[in-house]
């Protein structure tokens, strides 16, 4: 298996409009392609933004989403990966022919659509319907899956795609620097965004702390470490509605290590190179093969009531139609 090129990127994207958003995927895509990268990774929601969705009724969120792979999006990113000769992985919002919708992560290529993630935690709004299958496909040799912002704070969700056989996992998000019960969380001022040329120094420390990149850490390397793969994680920076986000789009290796990360307050992107040797001599990957299932398989699977609480949505909309 030969080594592979992957970026991650962060970009502020803007609410509902995917023109403006797919020409920053499009500027992004085409610098990673010319610096010798084979894939791009984009946060969840790039296309289409996130946030707004949870102000949305059901009849306008159904005007945002679009038929995967039908829809113009997908064509448009198609578009895209063909132009650079790269890879490319992005979010919207997803509608089949029935008016069902779902919060979906595709990766696209020159040939057209290579996967489809639907996120099985949905929240952001109750018209969406969770995904109902985990998701591996093969890029260059590599198995791949992905796991869609919430997704991956349920353990099981990442140990059941590496057991499926992923060893790399996308993990596009829209986290951090919102509300919960977890000590020094919280929304961070949209004023520090507005003056960060003028004070670099206060927006970092924000960033950075416990309602950021500090309470990333706590888990995140872990989902990598603990199961020996390769985590692509990509997030938003700047403005998602009225909710300022961090960046810190990353990779981290199977030994738990980051080896690539965006530190700028800035539309960018960063590289790593992945090689297969790490996938084997990783703890994460001898702890895999000394599991004993016949000891939990029936209280893994033990039934039980899924309860979902997100402590800063407050949808006000969601018995509109």
């Amino acid at each position: 298996m030969k080594d592979i090129r992957i970026s991650t990127a962060q970009f502020e994207n803007r609410s509902g409009d995917k023109k403006y958003n797919l020409s920053v995927i499009d500027t992004l895509a085409g610098e990673a392609a010319a610096s010798g990268s084979d894939i791009i990774a984009f946060h969840e929601c790039s296309v289409t933004g996130y946030t707004f969705a949870g102000k949305l009724t059901t009849s306008q969120l159904l005007n945002i989403a679009e038929l995967i792979p039908e829809g113009q999006s997908t064509a448009r990113l198609i578009e895209i990966a063909c132009k650079h000769e790269i890879v490319i992985l992005a979010g919207l919002f997803e509608k089949d022919k029935e008016g069902k919708l779902y919060k979906a992560h595709i990766c696209v290529g020159k040939n057209g659509l290579i996967a489809k993630h639907r996120k099985l935690h949905p929240f952001i709004n109750p018209a969406i319907i969770p995904g109902n299958q985990f998701t591996i496909f093969d890029i260059s040799g590599w198995k791949c899956g992905i796991l869609i912002c919430y997704d991956n704070n349920v353990v099981e969700n990442v140990r059941a795609t590496v057991l499926m056989g992923a060893q790399i996992i996308f993990m596009p998000h829209v986290t951090m620097c919102t509300p919960s019960p977890r000590p020094g969380s919280g929304f961070v001022d949209p004023e520090l965004w507005k003056n960060r040329k003028k004070d670099p120094e206060a927006l970092r420390k924000e960033f950075d702390g416990p309602k950021g990149r500090e309470w990333l850490m706590k888990w995140l390397p872990s989902r990598a470490h603990d199961n020996g793969i390769y985590a692509v994680f990509s997030n938003p920076v700047g403005m998602d509605d009225d909710q300022l986000k961090n960046g810190c789009s990353m990779i981290i290796d199977p030994f738990g290590e980051i080896i690539g990360e965006c530190r700028k307050p800035e539309d960018c992107f960063v590289t790593a190179t992945l090689t297969a040797g790490k996938l084997k001599d990783s703890g994460g990957y001898r702890y895999t093969m000394a599991r004993k299932p016949e000891l939990y398989r029936e209280i893994i699977g033990r039934d039980h009531t899924s309860v979902q609480k997100v402590a800063w949505l407050k949808n006000k909309d969601k018995n509109k139609k």
